[in-house]
């Protein structure tokens, strides 16, 4: 009976409660990481603390609405999301609407804030996936209905996040469909010839563009160049050796002062791990285990095939860029630029996160 009570229009803790912690502990992380950096350059040491909370407070109301609207309403939303995000990502490329930032033209400049669509992208392409896998059923097995569809319209999000460019998110949706479609029931033959296809070009896409190139050489070898190419991930190295195991303690990192670049987005968690030590970086890690573990609990446990799916396709999202962040700045992959679930800053990719969960705890409640 507590069982029922609990999830019968209730939250599920072991979603929420990860998921409040990490996100209480990224507002903490960024005004660490990112006071001196805003004092530095804006005049304003609590800049990217603030955006960050206002951000955050929408997602958390933002989750709050979509836990209590019921998970059929998001069937109806698939092809209005799709050609909704699918415009948001042209209009990157409409003169004066794209906002260019490190070479790359990501975000969209709208009434004094930023939007990605891509955040956006990722998730509608969650819903559309799981809307069309539920409704082929057996006939996902089959490369014309369960393969072609999917490589088509999650094919040409790609091209234009590729356009951006954006490689390492075009990867991590490449990646995330491959896994949902053998979920699904995709034949493996087709699946495994897919992915075989996909590595030239990806390969390509490296040797084509010479910064991808020198990526790759700073990650196989980041002390060939250590004022170069590897000063991002070798500072990131010093950040993750200086804190050893219990770290130097909030506030007192020293490689946030002008050291590390992106010390408050895609490498906070070195700032993380230079300030915690070992036992925060762990805690951080089980927090992400628990919520990626719960969201593949209700995807086995949902009451229909479309709510399993979504849930899934949710779960995976968040899982895998949780991996390849983590990977990134440990130096086990190169570098893609890609933020952390919950604790990076970015106000696109909090509020998105945070409606994902908002959809787990509405598939958790009616199971």
């Amino acid at each position: 009976m507590a069982d029922k009570r609990r999830y019968q229009g209730g939250y599920d803790y072991l979603i929420l409660i990860p998921t409040i912690l990490l996100f209480c502990m990224g507002l903490v992380a960024i005004y660490s990481a990112s006071s001196f950096l805003a004092g530095h350059e804006l005049r304003d040491s609590y800049f990217y603390l603030k955006r960050q909370a206002f951000f955050g407070l929408m997602g958390l109301c933002l989750l709050v609405i979509a836990k209590n609207i019921p998970v059929g309403f998001y069937k109806k939303t698939v092809y209005p999301l799709l050609v909704i995000s699918f415009a948001l990502l042209l209009m990157l490329f409409l003169p004066g609407m794209g906002k260019t930032v490190g070479g790359a033209c990501r975000w969209l400049r709208i009434a004094g804030f930023s939007l990605q669509p891509s955040e956006l992208a990722k998730l509608s392409l969650a819903v559309y996936i799981a809307y069309s896998m539920s409704k082929k059923g057996p006939n996902m097995s089959s490369f014309s209905k369960g393969m072609l569809p999917h490589l088509i319209i999650v094919g040409a999000f790609m091209f234009l996040i590729l356009l951006q460019p954006d490689l390492g998110t075009a990867v991590i949706i490449g990646c995330w469909l491959v896994i949902l479609l053998f979920v699904g029931g995709l034949n493996l033959f087709q699946l495994v010839s897919v992915a075989l296809i996909s590595v030239p070009i990806v390969l390509w896409l490296i040797l084509h563009e010479d910064y991808r190139l020198k990526r790759w050489w700073a990650f196989l070898n980041p002390w060939e160049d250590p004022q170069g190419l590897g000063f991002q991930i070798i500072h990131s190295f010093l950040a993750f050796g200086s804190g050893g195991i219990l770290g130097v303690g909030l506030g007192n990192s020293k490689q946030k002062l002008l050291y590390l670049p992106e010390p408050h987005t895609d490498f906070i968690l070195s700032i993380l791990a230079e300030e915690l030590g070992f036992i925060g970086i762990i805690a951080i890690i089980m927090l992400f285990g628990v919520l990626i573990m719960r969201g593949i609990k209700i995807s086995l446990d949902a009451q229909d095939l479309y709510s399993s799916y979504l849930a899934l396709g949710i779960t995976t999202l968040i899982g895998l860029q949780v991996i390849i962040n983590m990977g990134v700045v440990m130096g086990l992959l190169p570098t893609k630029g890609l933020t952390l679930p919950f604790l990076s800053y970015g106000g696109s990719s909090l509020v998105i996160n945070l409606i994902g969960v908002g959809i787990l705890l509405s598939i958790s409640a009616r199971r």
